[in-house]
């Protein structure tokens, strides 16, 4: 009997102890945690992120027979299909067609669907868009996606975005293996040659002429000196399981990202030298937590060579409209 009183004060002992050093993600130091908190895994990350395009995409049917259709979004662009020119493996369809279109015009919706606005440079360095809306269309039947033998014609309010700017053509997205994604310029010859978008009256018209994500954009102009940033964000978390983003004070529909990471180090950065020197922003964390989004954000300005640090009790956990609202606010 006594051996069982000293093991049962052993184990209590132990379960004191573990109930003191075991702590919640959302609002401990990274010191508190020594290792013990739960951090997001790649998949807890990739599935907020999915979940915030899914709840943006609209869905649309209509038949392979109607010929030239007109479909308008919850945001009021207009969208043109010629469906003679939809074909699947090069064959004409018949019967019903599903259409899913994706409208981006604000940084908070861009971050939760992890669409920034970066645009690739001739020399393959990147840097930040201005965008007239981004955007995501796909036809398919039966869970087969069709191709298009002729342009899908958009016709944008240029009113999202602040009013029509004669300086934007028309890009093209391109995912990389790790699910980001980037933006070539259209070379295309289009109408009026520039590059697929002519602006008329209050609207942008944009000819695609392939489905997939399309951009009207045009790249960020600053005379100052550039530099290099690097981010270092809390212990635990990486390139696979969390994000650094750059929203630009006074600039609304563009959002940059940090898409290099140095697993030696730890830090974020983008690497190419493209940030203005002096720029007024706002430094971006994000990651998953319990399925709502792990945030933190820093108002900086712009220094060569800088560092900016994020601490585990720097952030913050909420919900994706709340962190929308959030992004979309900034200055």
């Amino acid at each position: 009997m006594k051996n069982l009183k000293h093991i049962t004060g052993a184990l209590l002992l132990m379960a004191i102890l573990f109930t003191n050093v075991s702590c919640n993600k959302s609002d401990v130091k990274d010191d508190d945690c020594d290792g013990l908190c739960e951090i997001a895994t790649a998949e807890d990350f990739n599935n907020i992120k999915d979940a915030a395009l899914e709840g943006l995409t609209q869905y649309f049917q209509f038949n392979a027979e109607d010929g030239n259709i007109t479909l308008t979004s919850n945001k009021g662009v207009t969208i043109y299909i010629n469906t003679a020119c939809l074909t699947l493996n090069g064959n004409a369809v018949t019967g019903i067609i599903d259409l899913e279109f994706v409208e981006l015009f604000e940084k908070g919706n861009m971050l939760t669907t992890n669409k920034p606005t970066m645009g690739i440079l001739p020399n393959g360095d990147q840097a930040l868009l201005i965008s007239g809306g981004e955007f995501f269309i796909e036809a398919s039947q039966n869970g087969s996606v069709l191709e298009t033998s002729c342009d899908i014609q958009l016709g944008i309010p240029a009113a999202l975005t602040g009013g029509v700017d004669n300086t934007m053509t028309l890009w093209d997205g391109i995912i990389d293996d790790n699910g980001n994604l980037a933006w070539a310029e259209n070379k295309r010859n289009g109408t009026n040659n520039q590059g697929g978008v002519f602006a008329e009256g209050n609207e942008y018209y944009a000819f695609l002429g392939a489905f997939g994500w399309s951009n009207v954009d045009r790249f960020y102009n600053d005379e100052r000196p550039k530099t290099t940033i690097l981010v270092d964000v809390p212990e635990g978390y990486n390139n696979t399981n969390c994000a650094v983003y750059l929203s630009y004070d006074g600039e609304y529909t563009g959002l940059a990202n940090l898409d290099t990471y140095d697993a030696t180090n730890g830090f974020f950065s983008e690497h190419y030298g493209q940030i203005p020197i002096g720029l007024a922003c706002h430094v971006i964390f994000v990651s998953e937590a319990n399925g709502n989004w792990k945030y933190a954000i820093k108002a900086v300005t712009i220094e060569a060579n800088g560092i900016i640090t994020f601490t585990e009790n720097e952030t913050d956990v909420v919900t994706e409209s709340q962190l929308t609202t959030i992004i979309n606010g900034l200055p």
